[in-house]
């Protein structure tokens, strides 16, 4: 009858529907992963073998013996510049940036410089390359890398000093030509300090602020 002939219709539709998918799909090759795509840890590795084959040329040892004799007179009147003390050298290392919250630390320095130096208050230039060399392998740093920071650090000085800020607040606050009071008689016109005048009242002659004719009374007083 008709109903089941509408179903065979359907059926076979079906089929060749079916089969015509799976052919599709038998003939679709599979997604290869992409040659260029990479993970985070080979992405890592290669950062660090890229580091790693950088290599960091050696500073001038001439520069270096200059900034090392400077710092070993740093604070230290007697000293001769031939061989330098921990303190000294710490204080180099932080002016360098060398001795970070990150990097290496004072505790690094200090059990270096005693293997190097046999307990020894003081290393000669050559001793303290060594020294160098110590915390490098110890960090696993380049020991070129923490020279060149050593020699462009500049000569010893004070660094991170306090700066004056500057703003609008600011100056309001330290213009003198605003103040009042007692305060406004501490300062000239120009703003300058008047000193212990600025601060002592005047002695008084008798008369009121402002008093005009204070020469004709002065003189009917007579």
């Amino acid at each position: 009858n008709e109903e089941d002939l509408t179903d065979e219709v359907k059926g076979s539709n079906y089929t060749d529907e079916k089969e015509g998918n799976e052919e599709v799909v038998e003939g679709t090759e599979k997604e290869k992963p992409k040659e260029g795509r990479k993970n985070k840890c080979e992405i890592a590795e290669t950062l660090d073998s890229q580091e790693e084959s950088e290599v960091v040329p050696e500073p001038d040892k001439a520069q270096l013996k200059s900034q090392f004799q400077l710092f070993s007179k740093f604070g230290d009147k007697s000293a001769d510049g031939s061989s330098i003390k921990l303190s000294q050298s710490d204080k180099w290392f932080k002016q360098a940036r060398v001795i970070e919250p990150k990097g290496v630390s004072t505790t690094d320095t200090g059990i270096a410089f005693r293997k190097v130096s046999k307990k020894a208050p003081k290393l000669s230039f050559v001793d303290w390359n060594k020294y160098l060399d110590e915390i490098a392998t110890t960090k696993k740093m380049d020991v070129n890398t923490i020279k060149t920071k050593l020699v462009e650090c500049g000569e010893p000085g004070f660094t991170g000093g306090t700066k004056v800020a500057k703003s609008a607040a600011v100056d309001r606050l330290t213009d003198t030509s605003k103040y009042g009071g007692a305060h406004k008689e501490r300062f000239d016109s120009s703003g300058k300090g008047r000193g212990k005048e600025g601060r002592e009242d005047a002695k008084s002659d008798g008369y009121v602020a402002g008093y005009k004719n204070k020469k004709g009374a002065d003189d009917k007083m007579r």
